[in-house]
Formats: structure tokens, C-alpha cells, sequence
């Protein structure tokens, strides 16, 4: 009966340590997923931004330019963000039949008099 004891608490010591492991390693997998997907969002969007710009990258006025192009149209897109939450938060989304039936139920089960 020891053993068995023995060989339980050895065999939840290992499984705990496996999993301890494997969260650390989680959570690099989960850090190295972001970064790729900053990066791929880095790349997609400046590459939006900057077609058809004419910009010197060569020079510290064009880095300025470029760099005030991409954080103004970043902006842009969280005042877009913002003004289409602002939009969705305002519509009606009861349909006036549903009005209507709010305390009849939903379903009608017999005819209306």
C-alpha cells in the first residue's frame, strides 16, 4: 500500500513539472505568435499607407514624413473605429414587429381576436 502511495505522489510530482513546463513554453509560443502577427500587421498596413506616396527614406526629413503618414492614418483608423461604434450603439435594433410582441412572448401560439 505504500508503493502505490509512493508511486502516486511521484507520478502527480511529474505530471505537475510536465505541466509547469509546458505553460512556460505556452507562453513564449503565444509571445512569438503575437510579434509574427504585429509584424505581419506592421508590414500589410504600411505598405496600404505608403502606395503611390513618394517618400525619401534615404533622409531624416523623409523618416519624419513617412513615420507622421503611417501614425496619422493609424489615428484615422481609430477615429473610423470609433465613429462606427458610435453609429452601431445608436441604430434601433428592435424591429418594430418585435415591439410590438414584447408582452404577447415571442412566439404566438393562437390566433389574435
Amino acid at each position: 500500500m505504500v508503493i502505490g502511495f509512493t508511486l502516486f505522489v511521484i507520478a502527480v510530482l511529474i505530471i505537475g513539472i510536465w505541466i509547469i513546463i509546458e505553460m512556460k513554453r505556452m507562453k513564449h509560443k503565444l509571445f512569438a505568435i503575437f510579434l509574427i502577427a504585429l509584424i505581419l500587421l506592421l508590414y500589410l498596413s504600411s505598405t496600404i499607407v505608403f502606395k503611390g506616396q513618394d517618400i525619401q527614406w534615404n533622409s531624416v526629413s523623409g523618416l519624419i514624413d513617412g513615420t507622421k503618414l503611417y501614425f496619422s492614418w493609424f489615428g484615422s483608423l481609430f477615429t473610423n473605429m470609433k465613429s462606427i461604434t458610435s453609429y452601431a450603439v445608436k441604430m434601433d435594433w428592435k424591429s418594430n414587429e418585435t415591439i410590438e410582441n414584447d408582452n404577447k412572448g415571442f412566439f404566438k401560439l393562437s390566433p389574435e381576436e
